[in-house]
């Protein structure tokens, strides 16, 4: 645990700072609504906590205010409890008694009557589990004996994972699998191994917003590349590649997170050439590349490689979302050797994940095929249309495209009010992320919002009723990237 007493060893530079905010300029005071926005990237984890705070001097001459201003944005700051200052240490950041950063209040979810459209996890069925348990009952007693400990995953359930891949199209030996407590495990095992602070990762725009909150806790510098609603533009992702020579690119090009967009063949051979040709590492994402509603299931990315040429691509997946987020069963495959790297690498924080949710989750892949996935395809096709459904009739003024696979539509509002109507929904009894929460860039995306499909129609339509109910409360820009929510 962090000594709060202890100066940092981390610093935010003026100009860092000034950019993540908003242009407080025309709103009195100033120095109020400085505070508020520094607080609430603070709360996001926008800013980590034991950063030093630019000194005021230099925020002053970032954001073009007085000195005064700044002082009295660190007094608030320090008032409220999201700043502490020592003498000839500066000012850093903090997090007042009692209070819980973002990220942690939206995988907790609510427990009261709101409907949770923050998260696109679906659940599992409570009679498959049953039948699951006690299925793996009798064989977990065969491990018991045995110390448990497992770096590399339970050897039958790296076998099926690796027969998985063989059987959509990429060769895979169980050598190649390292089984990890989820993708975004295996995404920081990898930024942990492969990656130094400074180092540029190329990502998309927008993308997943807890591998974006990895990254910047790697104390690495993005380099976005688009993704609109028509996909993605090779010319940039290779014009990228060559102008930035990024260490390592992340990308989501199976009903992409949350655009729904689904990479065509033709690019991925292009964008597999461009990372090839720089040098730099890729990690595919393929946690939603099973969920394919309206198209085939694509073959793996790293298929389209030349033989001999997969050295430097790794594949995460999960069965978050295919099966359910809470098992914490998810994968990495790369070449033999650098598996073995990343073992040593997962050793430092947790030898080896549950050999019992290990064991649940073999039995549970090997049912897929047959049973369990088909039902959950046939199932968010029901609930996608649903809520196209209930859009249509009480939005007719958003737009989108239907996705062809995946577990959300990405909903264009028409006007930058994403922010201000998820503020005004939780009053309503729904909890929704505005689009902004995807972008790499604070601001972006505002006129965006993400809707996953993952619960039953008629709690959908109820949702965007209250939806429309809290649209019609306030002025469509009651709340803005310029005027932060106040968090404290």
């Amino acid at each position: 645990m962090a000594d709060v007493h202890s100066a940092p060893d981390r610093s935010l530079g003026g100009r860092q700072l000034a950019a993540l905010l908003p242009d407080a300029t025309a709103m009195k005071p100033v120095y109020r609504h400085l505070a508020q926005a520094i607080s609430a990237l603070i709360l996001d984890g926008r800013v980590a906590l034991h950063v030093r705070l630019p000194a005021e001097r230099e925020l002053a001459g970032a954001l073009h205010v007085s000195r005064a201003t700044v002082t009295a944005v660190y007094d608030l700051l320090r008032e409220s409890g999201y700043a502490r200052s020592r003498q000839g240490s500066g000012t850093w950041t903090a997090l007042p008694e009692g209070r819980t950063p973002t990220g942690i209040q939206r995988l907790t979810g609510l427990r009261d009557t709101a409907i949770d459209l923050a998260r696109a996890a679906p659940g599992l069925p409570e009679d498959t589990v049953a039948d699951a348990l006690a299925e793996v009952t009798p064989r977990l007693t065969e491990h018991v004996h045995t110390p448990g400990y497992h770096p590399y995953g339970l050897p039958e359930l790296r076998a099926v994972i690796a027969e998985r891949f063989t059987r959509r199209g990429l060769p895979t030996r169980p050598e190649q699998i390292l089984v990890t407590a989820g993708a975004q495990h295996a995404l920081t095992l990898i930024l942990g191994l492969l990656c130094r602070p400074g180092d540029r990762v190329m990502t998309e725009n927008p993308t997943y917003p807890n591998a974006l909150e990895a990254l910047r806790r790697a104390r690495l510098r993005t380099v976005p590349v688009p993704v609109t609603d028509d996909g993605w533009d090779t010319e940039i992702i290779e014009s990228t590649f060559r102008r930035t020579v990024p260490r390592l690119a992340y990308l989501i090009p199976d009903f992409h997170n949350p655009t729904g967009c689904l990479m065509p063949t033709p690019d991925r051979v292009r964008t597999l050439r461009a990372a090839e040709r720089s040098g730099a590492w890729l990690v595919i994402d393929e946690t939603l590349a099973e969920l394919a509603l309206d198209v085939p299931a694509p073959p793996p990315f790293a298929a389209h490689a030349e033989p001999g040429g997969t050295g430097r691509l790794l594949t995460i997946g999960s069965m978050s979302k295919t099966h359910w987020a809470g098992l914490r069963i998810g994968w990495l495959r790369a070449p033999a050797r650098l598996v073995i790297e990343l073992a040593g690498q997962r050793v430092a924080t947790d030898m080896g994940g549950s050999v019992l949710d290990q064991l649940l989750a073999h039995t549970l892949l090997t049912r897929t095929d047959d049973t369990l996935l088909p039902d959950r395809l046939h199932r968010l096709r029901g609930q996608r249309d649903a809520l196209a459904e209930a859009l249509t009739a009480h939005f007719p003024q958003w737009t989108w495209r239907l996705p062809p696979g995946g577990l959300s539509l990405w909903a264009d509002l028409g006007e930058p009010l994403a922010s201000g109507l998820a503020d005004r929904a939780l009053e309503h009894g729904v909890r929704i992320e505005s689009g902004s929460r995807f972008a790499t860039d604070p601001g972006v995306f505002e006129q965006r919002l993400r809707i996953p499909y993952t619960i039953p129609p008629d709690t959908l339509r109820e949702a965007v009723q209250r939806l429309a109910a809290a649209l019609a409360t306030g002025p469509a820009h009651a709340a803005s990237p310029r005027r932060p929510h106040w968090v404290a």
